[in-house]
């Protein structure tokens, strides 16, 4: 059972200066759930997970390259990202907020 004391917020928590902070919110069997918060980056951030990963952004603005395409992506989107996928964060707006949801393949 879980009691609102056992609550817990996602709005919390201050960007960082640069860069970005990544919490583990929630990790069960093949299933990993973690917030993003943006700082200010200086040059683009390169990615590739071994997971498949579905990431929405809960607040802000960024600019992604996904294996070669430009996407856009503004409050309430969200995009999937198959496992070992290069992708790019290009742009983020300063505090932005992100939750993403790591499982394995199932290819």
């Amino acid at each position: 059972m879980i009691l609102k004391s056992d609550a817990f917020n996602i709005f919390t928590g201050e960007p960082p200066k640069e860069g970005e902070v990544f919490e583990t919110l929630f990790l069960k069997d093949d299933i990993k759930i973690v917030k993003i918060i943006s700082g200010k980056i200086e040059e683009p951030m390169e990615f590739c997970q071994e997971e498949d990963e579905w990431v929405v952004l809960c607040k802000g603005r960024a600019l992604l390259a996904v294996d070669g395409r430009r996407v856009e992506l503004k409050e309430g989107d969200y995009i999937y990202i198959p496992a070992k996928t290069p992708h790019t964060l290009l742009e983020v707006e300063e505090g932005s907020l992100w939750l993403a949801f790591h499982f394995k393949s199932s290819q």
